[in-house]
């Protein structure tokens, strides 16, 4: 069973798989780290520092808290603005991925375009050349 195991978890599409999802989460993290440390300060900084994310609505009469920490402590609150910021998030995710994965497209287009060299010919190659001019000629 060990052994099944080890060819399943070694066919190359396991493997793909899994330094796909390695290289996706690290990319993920540096995505987020942009959204988050730059886009979002300077949408921010152009809204006059606007922060959905503490933006509720309570659901009962005992929630009577300004902030949306307190607010689901005293009972069930409508976090909309929290729901808001995670959209604007994934929206600003979404079309970075969507510009480097056309930028990669690009580059792809750009190296299929450019025509191949063409082989040089091996040495047996040369000397089958060599020998029919050689007929040729003579």
């Amino acid at each position: 069973m060990l052994k099944e195991f080890r060819e399943f978890a070694m066919k190359g599409n396991v493997v793909d798989l899994a330094v796909g999802v390695i290289i996706g989460a690290a990319f993920g993290a540096i995505v987020t780290s942009m959204v988050g440390d730059i886009i979002m300060p300077i949408v921010g900084s152009i809204t006059g520092g606007l922060d959905f994310s503490n933006y509720f609505t309570g659901l009962s009469k005992a929630v009577t808290a300004t902030n949306l920490v307190d607010a689901k402590k005293q009972g069930a609150v409508l976090a909309w603005g929290n729901f808001l910021t995670l959209t604007i998030n994934f929206i600003i995710i979404a079309f970075v991925l969507f510009m480097v994965i056309r930028f990669m497209n690009k580059v792809k287009r750009n190296d299929a375009a450019k025509p191949a060299e063409p082989a040089k010919p091996t040495r047996e190659e040369e000397l089958l050349t060599e020998i029919r001019d050689l007929l040729k000629k003579a």
